[in-house]
């Protein structure tokens, strides 16, 4: 079996945990912690990043910093996990749904202006599979209409606009280390505080509302309860495979787009004849490797090469429903259509992509690809 996703070791991790457990302090915010923000800060020029216990927790923060509260309007895609609309609706807000570009799932810079009202408090823009989307239009509509721009940057560790690294464009960024993303520690994620208004106050919604960071760095005397909060810092166990694989990501980055490069060099002649549509980078984006997909037909080609994929042992997923008509939010939608959206949830196929998988296995993916179409074509 070659499955869709397999969490992997690259180097010390496992005596990175030892030495945190053996050093008496296994908590939050020890020595590996300290060193993880420290390497975004230093790679990316990040502002202040703080680790979270998962992406969600991040967004979460950002919608306490935001003040989000009930009759704000917040624009999500629909075509994303629901985390990147929950951590919103947690706070109060109405979703406003946005559609996705033709070319691509990501959000449809073109078409949000219409969606902008004076109760618009952000945009949380997905930058999916790693793939930036336009953000430079987006940041002028943010600033012509006086929003907050909140990148849910899940997918996209290592991955560029225009030269700048995603995460470092809006006023606040989440990053995912789930274990089916490039870099990982089973669960974990990052927060990304680029404006300096909020800085401070990341550091007391993270620790339960109180200034106890403000304390251990000696610019108080005691620390007390002095905002909202909650408990969103991970455990040093997580920081240290986190650093682990840190110190290895050029080479986890390198290995993931060869193999990146391989799916995409073997299915070009497919895409050629008009079977299948490949992902698309647009000039302004760079490719992190994050996810290789493929777009079929319609819903039904697709269910038929999934099941075609396991008879060969290969396990491919399709990814998001579309969130305005998922069954907790379909009545508070709007109504209107967002066709894009619906059709990368019934076209949409993830292929295999992981740090392990040999470069014989994209061969084995992409050959069952091509005898799918093959045949299919035969009894058409």
């Amino acid at each position: 079996m070659i499955p869709f996703n397999k969490p992997f070791i690259i180097g010390p991790e496992l005596d990175y945990i030892r030495q945190a457990v053996m050093s008496g302090k296994i908590s939050g915010d020890g020595l590996y912690t300290k060193q993880c923000q420290l390497f975004f800060e230093s790679r990316y020029h990040f502002k202040k990043t703080l680790l979270t216990t998962s992406c969600t927790d991040a967004l979460e923060m950002a919608a306490i910093l935001l003040d989000i509260e009930d009759g704000d309007e917040v624009i999500v895609p629909s075509f994303t996990f629901v985390s990147t609309a929950n951590a919103f609706v947690l706070r109060g807000a109405k979703i406003v749904f946005a559609d996705s570009e033709d070319f691509s799932p990501n959000i449809d810079i073109d078409r949000l202006e219409p969606l902008i009202t004076d109760r618009t408090r952000a945009i949380v823009p997905v930058h999916y599979a790693g793939i930036a989307c336009n953000m430079g239009p987006l940041l002028d509509l943010a600033k012509r209409h006086s929003f907050s721009v909140v990148e849910d940057a899940a997918q996209a560790v290592d991955s560029y606009y225009r030269g700048k690294p995603l995460g470092s464009l809006g006023a606040l960024s989440a990053f995912s280390f789930h274990e089916t993303k490039n870099i990982i520690s089973g669960e974990g994620g990052m927060l990304v505080v680029n404006d300096d208004r909020h800085v401070q106050r990341a550091e007391i919604i993270r620790e339960k509302g109180t200034n106890r960071s403000s304390f251990f760095r000696g610019e108080v005397d005691k620390y007390g309860w002095v905002d909202i909060g909650s408990s969103f810092l991970p455990s040093e166990i997580i920081a240290a495979f986190l650093y682990a694989q840190l110190e290895h990501l050029d080479a986890i980055q390198t290995k993931r787009k060869r193999l990146w490069d391989l799916y995409f060099e073997h299915l070009t002649p497919l895409a050629g004849c008009g079977h299948i549509r490949l992902p698309y980078i647009p000039e302004y984006a760079t490719n992190n490797a994050h996810m290789f997909y493929i777009l079929c037909d319609n819903i039904t080609e697709r269910s038929a090469l999934i099941a075609h994929l396991r008879k060969h042992d290969i396990m491919a997923v399709f990814h998001y429903l579309p969130l305005q008509k998922s069954p907790f939010y379909k009545d508070k939608h709007d109504g209107r259509e967002l066709p894009n959206a619906d059709r990368y949830s019934n076209c949409l196929l993830r292929l295999p992509l992981y740090y392990e998988l040999h470069e014989k296995d994209v061969e084995s993916v992409s050959e069952a690809i091509s005898i799918f179409f093959k045949t299919r074509r035969k009894t058409m």
